[in-house]
């Protein structure tokens, strides 16, 4: 539930629309904030407003100095399905037509070479102590393996508790990711076996509760400090960046990951309609197009199994566009 507190004119629609989204599954907390902004515009701006019309819409909507094209987008995406919850209440809002802010172009997933990811992660074994971060020269090598290696979503490597890894049957538990959803995740078996030489030098007497990758007092790493450690050891490895927003990108060792599966199996042969949803279930992908979208990707990178995908499995392929984000 939001513990947010709301004061505008639309208050009690916009407390009411987030615990419906979070009843249902959605964390729904970046878009509480959203609307929280929203709620706090229409107080000072907008203070005796009885329904929310056009000119409030596109008021809060427009683009802000120095704002970036996505932020504009996901702000405009995240009124227009509040006013669609007034819609259904009857209120008749102005509903801002899909699409009406363009996006911004594509990202096209990196998908890294053998090579490259034996490079990166060779310099992360070469991660130095740190005051500043003790564990960090432990943590590094480890954490973006798992990553690669288990096919995770940053933020559910982040989050990982010492009572979410288990030693013993190598596997991870995730817990509240993508709309709420929690999986196992097995680990190989070179991995349980850094994961049980990390643990012994970091938690030898850990609770079950303490973060299992450690940042100062205990706290979980920040995205802004994975991703500095990330851009450090890209540059070490000599593997070119595009500067930030263009890539390579943290969430390409899990795109890489799903990338390298399809490629290994459709050169074995192996019945794709069989594995496709095993590999679903191990990302914990909220839908069959999530996964077969790694389909198109493979064939793209890898032109010459395309023949073979497209001949077997020509109506599942789909075309690469929209924004393919972390949350996949």
């Amino acid at each position: 539930m939001c513990k947010l507190e709301y004061a505008g004119p639309f208050r009690k629609y916009i407390k009411e629309h987030i615990e419906l989204k979070q009843a249902i599954g959605y964390k729904y907390v970046v878009e509480a904030m959203h609307l929280k902004r929203f709620d706090q515009f229409t107080l000072g701006k907008y203070p005796n407003a009885t329904c929310l019309n056009k000119e409030i819409v596109l008021d809060w909507c427009s683009k802000r100095p120095h704002e970036a094209q996505a932020n504009q987008s996901a702000r405009a995406s995240v009124l227009r399905q509040f006013s669609k919850y007034l819609d259904v209440l009857g209120l008749e809002p102005y509903i801002l037509p899909k699409g009406y802010y363009p996006k911004e172009p594509q990202y096209t997933p990196y998908i890294f070479s053998k090579k490259e990811l034996l490079h990166f992660f060779t310099q992360t074994e070469q991660c130095h102590y740190s005051p500043e971060c003790p564990c960090r020269h432990l943590i590094m090598p480890v954490f973006f393996r798992m990553i690669y290696l288990c096919g995770l979503r940053v933020t559910e490597a982040r989050l990982l508790t010492v009572g979410d890894v288990d030693l013993t049957s190598g596997v991870l538990s995730i817990h509240h990711s993508k709309k709420d959803n929690s999986r196992f995740v097995p680990m190989s078996n070179s991995l349980v076996q850094r994961c049980r030489d990390y643990s012994t030098k970091v938690h030898g007497f850990a609770t079950p509760e303490e973060y299992y990758f450690p940042a100062l007092g205990g706290k979980p790493m920040t995205n802004t400090n994975v991703y500095h450690n990330f851009r450090r050891f890209l540059w070490q490895a000599r593997i070119s960046h595009g500067g930030r927003g263009v890539g390579p990108r943290i969430m390409d060792f899990r795109h890489t990951y799903a990338v390298h599966c399809l490629k290994k199996w459709t050169e074995q042969d192996k019945d794709l309609a069989v594995y496709l949803p095993m590999l679903r279930t191990y990302m914990g992908h909220d839908s069959f197009q999530d996964t077969a979208y790694y389909l198109r990707l493979t064939a793209d990178v890898f032109p010459s199994i395309i023949l073979k995908l497209q001949n077997r499995y020509p109506d599942v392929i789909p075309e690469l566009e929209g924004d393919f984000s972390e949350t996949n």
